[in-house]
């Protein structure tokens, strides 16, 4: 495939290399080594936070959100949205209430949910989509008016924020994918952001299989712990962070000015920073899109369903609630190469591509 939907970034070798040079310095390869340490604290510093403490993956650092505030029961969440958001809840033991979507930003419409299942819900699980944020204000005013905790899936928006604040400072937890085709990365890692001090002592032992200082199980826990070799890839790509995400937004940019006459986009709020880290696009119903999808393989282009199928949907996360906007939106959408080596030539060359396959299959299907 010549332009995949996605490439992980890789820093120059040279400078990985510095950073395992003090892996091997130290002798410390995993347990908290100091690189592990160290990028906690640059990551909480960059992203203005408090209470950051890094995980193995980001689908754990959804089990350690939810073990550590003591998630126990229904759980509102979105059907768009990747299976780990629910696959986790389910994991848990805890039962998922698929709520609807906005039409607009994609994310969770905690509106669409009725009083009487808020009133049984133990936490409400949204998705920033894409990067964009949540109704945070709307979703804070449900959760204390139901006691409802809220763990934001975050996975998707590293560095974004609502009126210049972190995105990760809402909700009582907030976690984070630092997988390879991320827009920050560890090659394999992630992150909880915790609002309360308490919370983030216990996620602390609960990564390290719930022991304490005298190595006594405080708690039950599991090993999310990240080792020093990933930390060092995050502390590279860290310095890189800043021009990464600009040349994602400029892409971006170049994509919204080509092909906003033929499709429609996931509507940005002003008060917001769109973080370039997906290009979606939304298509005029389901079988248009197989037949872009298809058209531009053959021409080396990949464009990926995402996300697809809508979780109410799928039986084995028990189908629960009614999504009608998140049905029709899944069954449409799809995502467009966007990655840092993508430049604008190649934008201009997959937009050209799509705008020609869009305009023969509408004029078949028109006449």
């Amino acid at each position: 495939m010549k332009y995949p939907v996605n490439k992980p970034f890789f820093p120059p070798l040279e400078k990985y290399q510095q950073q395992l040079a003090k892996v091997y310095h130290n002798g410390w390869l995993t347990n908290n080594g100091p690189l592990v340490q160290e990028l906690e604290r640059k990551l909480a510093e960059y992203l203005n936070v408090e209470y950051l403490l890094l995980v193995n993956n980001g689908t754990m650092a959804l089990d350690i959100a939810y073990r550590a505030l003591e998630v126990d029961g229904l759980v509102i969440t979105t059907p768009f949205t990747f299976a780990a958001t629910t696959s986790s809840i389910c994991w848990q033991h805890n039962t998922p209430v698929f709520a609807d979507i906005s039409s607009e930003s994609f994310t969770l419409d905690i509106a669409s949910v009725d009083d009487k299942t808020l009133s049984l819900a133990d936490a409400i699980v949204p998705v920033h989509v894409f990067g964009h944020p949540c109704q945070v204000d709307e979703i804070a005013a449900v959760a204390k008016k139901h006691n409802c905790k809220v763990i934001y899936d975050a996975a998707h928006a590293f560095a974004t924020t609502i009126n210049n604040r972190s995105v990760l400072a809402y909700g009582d937890a907030a976690t984070l994918s630092f997988h390879a085709t991320k827009l920050f990365h560890t090659v394999e890692g992630g992150a909880v952001v915790f609002k309360d001090k308490a919370v983030y002592e216990k996620a602390k032992l609960l990564v390290n299989f719930g022991l304490n200082s005298q190595q006594v199980p405080e708690f039950i826990g599991t090993n999310g712990k990240l080792s020093e070799v990933h930390a060092a890839m995050g502390l590279t790509n860290l310095t890189f962070i800043d021009a990464l995400i600009k040349h994602r937004q400029q892409l971006k940019a170049a994509y919204y000015d080509r092909l906003n006459t033929y499709m429609s986009f996931q509507t940005w709020q002003a008060n917001v920073t769109d973080n370039g880290a997906y290009m979606p696009v939304l298509l005029k119903n389901e079988a248009e899109l197989l037949h872009v999808i298809n058209v531009l393989a053959v021409e080396g282009i990949q464009a990926r369903r995402y996300f697809y199928p809508s979780l109410s949907l799928v039986e084995s996360f028990g189908q629960r609630g009614v999504t009608p906007i998140a049905n029709d939106i899944a069954s449409r959408i799809m995502c467009l190469p966007l990655y840092a080596d993508l430049q604008l030539t190649d934008v201009k060359l997959i937009s050209d591509m799509l705008i020609n396959v869009i305009k023969q299959y509408r004029g078949r299907t028109t006449t």
